[in-house]
């Protein structure tokens, strides 16, 4: 937080504080605070990936992260000011590249989906995926009985409406 944002100087913050979150492991935190267990199942990288794992397992949810091989987990910025001062501002890494081989665990994991099982697909594709990832995985486990929540925006969103998800979350953007 900062009492103004000043471009081009230095800026010095009055508090800091550190949230683990992002769609998916957000949508597991909530999850488990209604007493419903789920699995967070992403990619992870570098010490920021292994503070979200310590994070996720003291609070008694499961994890099934995929390691990168390289990287770090994405740390996002978000700058405060005093109400009306300023909007807030973000800076949002675009965190590690997921090579083919990682991306292959993940789809193998993705496999052992079955009927009744629910599927959130949650914020942005990293730029080393192809833009399609989203629509891929549920033509690859349609069929089966999998619910899909799909949280996305753009052709990212709209790109999955053929196979139409249980649930969509679009953003306003």
């Amino acid at each position: 937080r900062l009492p103004a944002i000043r471009e081009g100087q230095t800026n010095r913050a009055v508090s800091t504080e550190l949230q683990f979150g992002g769609k998916g492991v957000n949508v597991s935190l909530v999850l488990s605070e209604l007493g419903v267990e789920s699995t967070a199942l992403s990619f992870s990288a570098g010490f920021t990936g292994g503070a979200l794992t310590a994070y996720l397992t003291e609070r008694g949810i499961r994890t099934d992260f995929i390691p990168l091989p390289e990287g770090l987990t994405r740390i996002n910025i978000k700058l405060k000011t005093p109400e009306g001062a300023h909007p807030e501002t973000e800076i949002n890494a675009s965190g590690p590249a997921i090579p083919s081989e990682c991306m292959e665990a993940l789809y193998q994991r993705l496999d052992t989906l079955t009927e009744g099982d629910t599927l959130v697909l949650a914020g942005s594709i990293p730029p080393s995926l192809p833009r399609d990832t989203y629509r891929a995985i549920m033509e690859r486990l349609g069929g089966r009985g999998i619910r899909f929540a799909v949280d996305a925006e753009g052709a990212l969103l709209t790109e999955t409406l053929p196979y139409r998800p249980y649930l969509i979350k679009p953003n306003r953007a």
